[in-house]
């Protein structure tokens, strides 16, 4: 997952700082998960748990109020349909996932993480998802940088 991230950053990083500071999150966001994943017992550290919620949510917010609506924009700016196709097709699963992460961030706030194996359990799917999502993300990201850049070499 962190070599994903790292081969993410080094195609895209400097293209836009939003971009940027979102994929320095997700760096963060795959750190906290493995130590939170590599705590014996989890639930009982609660500062793991904590933290990584909080990565957790800012990196999910990040993509649905910031990241998603630019390159959304950026796309209708170039006139890119085969992107804002996409878009629509790749986003309700990213949404659907985003449910999924905000549940556990729930779960794990109101305490219930006392069954270490079912922790243990919720902790796996979640890694899961978090890995496709990145997968999606980095897809759209990949279509709209490709094409843009692209076009701004045909206009210099």
């Amino acid at each position: 997952m962190l070599e994903s991230c790292q081969n993410a950053q080094e195609r895209w990083g400097g293209v836009h700082q939003l971009i940027d500071r979102w994929l320095e999150e997700r760096h963060e966001l795959v750190k906290s998960f493995r130590a939170l994943r590599d705590a014996k017992p989890a639930f009982a550290d609660k500062q793991h748990n904590t933290g990584f919620c909080e990565i957790l949510v800012d990196y999910v917010s990040g993509w649905h109020f910031g990241i998603c609506e630019q390159l959304i924009n950026e796309a209708k700016a170039f006139g890119d349909d085969r992107a804002l196709r996409l878009a629509d097709e790749i986003n309700p699963r990213i949404d659907e996932i985003t449910q999924i992460a905000l549940a556990f961030n729930d779960h794990c706030e109101q305490a219930k993480c006392t069954d270490n194996e079912r922790f243990a359990k919720k902790l796996g799917e979640l890694g899961s998802l978090l890995r496709e999502r990145f997968e999606l993300e980095d897809c759209l990201i990949e279509v709209l940088h490709n094409a843009h850049k692209e076009e701004e070499a045909l206009k210099v």
